[in-house]
């Protein structure tokens, strides 16, 4: 059954900024964009670059480690077909943004 975890207060994470978080379902990448706030698993799946600490441009952010690129809503690879990193729903409710997961 999913849960739902809180993770920080989102003026913590201003616009354009980006944190590796610890959950109980392991290390999340959040991001927020003047898009919103995204969440990934922090793991790039071709080695396991760590997405938090990776470049964010235009919806994606790029694994810091070998340039896969990753999008931010659905965790899919635009330019390896068929990789993907688990995206994870986030909300803002009073100010703190909370994740469900698995």
């Amino acid at each position: 059954m999913p849960e739902r975890t809180k993770l920080l207060a989102a003026a913590e994470l201003p616009p354009g900024s980006k944190r590796c978080l610890a959950t109980p379902s392991g290390e999340i990448a959040l991001f927020h964009t003047e898009d919103g706030f995204f969440a990934l698993d922090n793991r790039c799946p071709h080695r396991g670059g760590p997405l938090s600490e990776g470049p964010v441009k235009d919806g994606h952010v790029a694994c810091p480690w070998h340039q896969w690129r990753f999008d931010l809503q659905s965790g899919a690879c635009p330019n390896i077909p068929g990789a993907k990193v688990k995206s994870h729903p986030v909300e803002i409710i009073d100010g703190e943004v909370w994740l469900t997961l698995p």
